[in-house]
């Protein structure tokens, strides 16, 4: 019976990469909140927004680079 942490790793470790994965994204998902497809479908809907914001000229945009210059600007 496999019971401890390094044995669970250590058997996790040995499937197929394939496996692997999926257990990994199994575990991932048992992690999330009770209502995180719902919170998933609000951020998604969110992202849809500015992304339209972005096609249709409503918003400025900032270049990376600048952003980050200004952001380590204020740190000194």
């Amino acid at each position: 019976m496999v019971n401890t942490y390094d044995d669970i790793f250590n058997t996790a470790l040995s499937l197929p990469p394939g496996l692997r994965a999926m257990l990994a994204e199994h575990l991932f998902k048992s992690l999330d909140a009770e209502n995180q497809a719902e919170i998933d479908a609000i951020w998604a809907e969110e992202a849809e927004k500015r992304f339209q914001a972005v096609e249709q000229g409503e918003v400025n945009l900032i270049p990376g680079e600048q952003v980050l210059r200004e952001l380590r600007s204020r740190s000194k």
